[in-house]
Order: C-alpha cells, then structure tokens, then sequence
C-alpha cells in the first residue's frame, strides 16, 4: 500500500476559457494535493467513489495511472457520475466557483468501499490526508465512519494531515461544522488552517484557534490573508513574511500545491522553514497556470 492515502471527491473541472468554451481536466481539494505529493515522492494512494464506465470516471482514472498513483481504494458505482465544478477567473487570477455535486458517488464512499479494506490501509500507512470538504461531502453518516477510521489510526502511529478548507454551502450550517472539523483536528498531527476558514465555521480568534491546537500536540501552519505564514509547534512559532507579488492567472489548488510541497518536505525530515520555502516555490508555480494541477513539466526543481 501506498505511504500516503488521501480521502475525498474528484470531480470533472470546467475551467472557463471564454463564453462557450473551457479547458476539462480533474481535480477537487484532496485529490490536487494527492497528485502533487505523488509528483513529490510520496507513493499515493487516492480514496474516493466514481461512476462506472463513463468518459468523465474513466479520465480521472487515467490522469491517476499517468500520475503513478494507488487506485486500489477507488470504488466504481454503476449508474452514476462524478461531481462537476467550473472556475470563473477574474483579471487578478481569483476564482468564482460552480458546482454540480449533489448525485455525486463520493457522497456515499463509507457506504461504497470495504471497510475492512480501507482500515487495513490506514492502519498501513504514514500519514493520511483529508480536508473539511471531505467531511462535509461524506455528509453524517460518513463522518460517523471516518472518524472512528482516523483515530484507530492515529492511535496506531499513523500521522493525519488536516485542511480545514471550509465550503459554507456544504454545510448544513456552522453549527455541524466546526464540531466535525474539531474532532479530524483531534486525530491530526499536521493542520493546515487559515484565517478566513476560522472565521467562517465559527472557530473564535485564529490565532488563539492555533495556538490551542498546538498546546495539544499538533503542528499547526496559519495562513494569513495577507500572505503571511505561521507555523506553530509548541512552545515555539515561525513567522514567515509574505514573498514578494508575482503575475498570477489562477490561484485555484494554490493552497492544496502549498500543504503538498510543506508535507513532502516534512515527511522527509525537513525543517520547518525548508518546508515552507519548498510549499512556497510550488505553489507560486501553480498559480501561473489555468486550473489546479500543473503539466508536470511545469513542476519547479
């Protein structure tokens, strides 16, 4: 099995070129930063329920073989489709987002794959990847299952990496996030978090958000909307300040490309400032491109 697994949707991406026209690729949240970790060295492994036989399943599955990446924990559903969103850009590079979702199989992956299967391959792991989207996509019932899931595996060594990437329309409110969000953080060694997500699901002060969760063990990196990076490791914090402005066309998988480039680095026992700096240089690449995942050739040194 893979060293890292990563939970979540792919969907069928629309990036709007023009009226009436738009380049097709894949991507959603965890599956970006899957791909960029494969491309990083970490043999991946990408769990998530599509449709069967379709153009749209076939091509996520097909960009997951050139990639290199672990299929194994896929589950096919017949009849269905995956989900669809499409990215409207505006002159700065930043997004407005469409989605079609709500039929989507990855709603019903905990109902879907063999959970015998899937615990054996966390439990097999290093380090495990999922984001708020994840558990809001998975809706109650799947929560009810992943959670469990992560802590047997945290509790057996494995390090779970968080994104607390909130989506408000995913949700039934603020009220059943930040509880959900809370317990993934619990079972997490790594959390990625930033200002506007605190914010928006109800988390308090970001700052004091991080800093409890750092007293407790976790490696926290906050985000700031003025670029900023702290990285949080108790007792000690990091600053970073932010790196000068560059030309960007489309900041959408900027901050999956980020927690892909800071987890590669410390995973291979990377200090802390190395890991930011390597997120850093990936992520600025990414963001001179269209859509979320790069050509490969694109990928910086």
């Amino acid at each position: 099995m893979a060293g890292v697994i990563s939970l979540g949707e792919c969907m069928v991406e629309l990036s709007l070129t023009g009226p009436g026209s738009a380049l097709v690729g894949s991507a959603g949240d965890t599956f970006n930063t899957a791909v960029y970790l494969q491309r990083l060295g970490w043999p991946t492994a990408y769990g998530t329920a599509l449709g069967k036989g379709d153009p749209f399943s076939r091509a996520i599955l097909a960009r997951m073989a050139d990639e290199g990446m672990d299929a194994s924990l896929v589950v096919e559903a017949e009849g269905r489709v995956p989900g669809l969103y499409a990215i409207e850009r505006d002159a700065k590079g930043e997004r407005r987002f469409y989605y079609w979702r709500g039929e989507a199989p990855a709603r019903d992956y905990f109902q879907l794959i063999d959970l015998g299967k899937l615990k054996a391959a966390m439990l097999g792991a290093r380090l495990i990847y999922v984001s708020a989207i994840t558990l809001a996509v998975i809706g109650e019932a799947g929560r009810g299952v992943l959670l469990p899931l992560l802590q047997a595996a945290a509790g057996a060594g494995v390090e779970v990496a968080f994104d607390t990437n909130y989506r408000a329309q995913l949700w039934p409110g603020a009220e059943v996030a930040r509880p959900a969000i809370e317990a993934a953080i619990a079972t997490s060694r790594y959390l990625s978090v930033s200002t506007a997500d605190v914010a928006a699901f109800g988390g308090g002060d970001a700052e004091a958000f991080a800093r409890a969760w750092s007293a407790k063990g976790v490696e926290v990196v906050l985000r700031y909307d003025d670029r900023r990076i702290e990285v949080l490791t108790e007792p000690d914090t990091e600053g970073f300040t932010p790196e000068r402005a560059i030309p960007v066309v489309d900041t959408t998988g900027a901050g999956d490309s980020f927690n892909a480039g800071y987890l590669a680095a410390r995973l291979k026992g990377r200090d802390i400032r190395t890991a930011v700096a390597q997120a850093r240089r990936l992520a600025a690449v990414v963001v001179q491109h269209p859509g979320a995942i790069i050509p490969k050739m694109a990928m910086p040194e």
